[in-house]
């Protein structure tokens, strides 16, 4: 398997364990990222000595979504391009046969708590957050936040969190059904460890039988919705407001960054 610069892939027996290593930006995706997040599940999907997969992160960060230092900088074309290649990342993961377990460690925000929402079971530490604050800035989220937050939480609970950009304790997920359990920091990666190890010992072609119908029986016409979410997005990018706070949040965080 490839060496990654952003991430690392380790198995454990047949686990594969995905860890994000941007820990000093709380794992904020970057193009390169993105490109290896996208690489690395293709390759996990074609191997037969792996029956599941952990994702997590490193640091006190899941995934602060994306990065907007980058993110400001892109054209219009580089942003389009990014969008697009974003979507084959995200449909790697909730599309890849092998059982995906998210292990939420921190903050899991924008892109980041949507490719929680990819995944098929999810833990998390007791400070773990999650959130979806792209209106913040003025836009939307691109990567299937809209859509599939309405499927996984329910249309109010999802508007909730899309309107006011809300960021929200994983604990308040277990009762929509999101996050299955809530445990201690440090039995964070046991317990998904504990977890994909049982899943990964089933037959292979059952397991990813459920995974099929599962998905076959929540789905939509999601393509559409995707779809329409990402021309929603790139008109928002292109608009003046979202120009200003993109740029704006990026010349805030490297000062912040300049200051400590």
């Amino acid at each position: 398997m490839s060496a990654y610069q952003t991430l690392t892939v380790e198995t454990s027996g047949r686990v594969a364990i995905v860890t994000f290593r941007r820990a000093d930006q709380l794992n904020a995706m970057n193009r390169l990222m993105q490109g290896e997040i996208t690489e690395a599940f293709e390759a996990l999907s074609g191997d037969a000595a792996v029956g599941a997969i952990v994702v997590t992160g490193e640091g006190r960060g899941f995934m602060a979504g994306a990065d907007i230092k980058e993110y400001a900088a892109q054209t219009p074309a580089e942003f389009d391009i990014f969008q697009a290649a974003g979507a084959r990342m995200y449909a790697a993961i909730e599309n890849n046969p092998k059982p995906v377990i998210a292990a939420v460690n921190g903050f899991a925000l924008g892109g980041g708590m949507e490719l929680v929402l990819c995944c098929d079971v999810v833990i998390a530490n007791q400070y773990a957050k999650l959130g979806l604050p792209e209106i913040k800035l003025g836009l939307v989220p691109g990567g299937g936040g809209t859509q599939r937050s309405v499927a996984k939480l329910g249309r109010n609970r999802a508007n909730f969190l899309l309107m006011t950009g809300a960021i929200v304790p994983a604990s308040e997920f277990v009762s929509a059904g999101l996050v299955n359990e809530i445990v201690d920091v440090d039995a964070l990666m046991p317990r998904a460890l504990e977890l994909a190890g049982m899943i990964a010992g089933e037959p292979a072609a059952a397991i990813e039988g459920l995974k099929a119908l599962t998905a076959h029986a929540v789905s939509g016409d999601l393509a559409d919705g995707l779809a329409m979410e990402r021309d929603i997005l790139g008109g928002l990018y292109r608009s003046e407001i979202g120009q200003r706070r993109v740029k704006e949040f990026a010349e805030r965080s490297a000062v912040k960054k300049a200051g400590s």
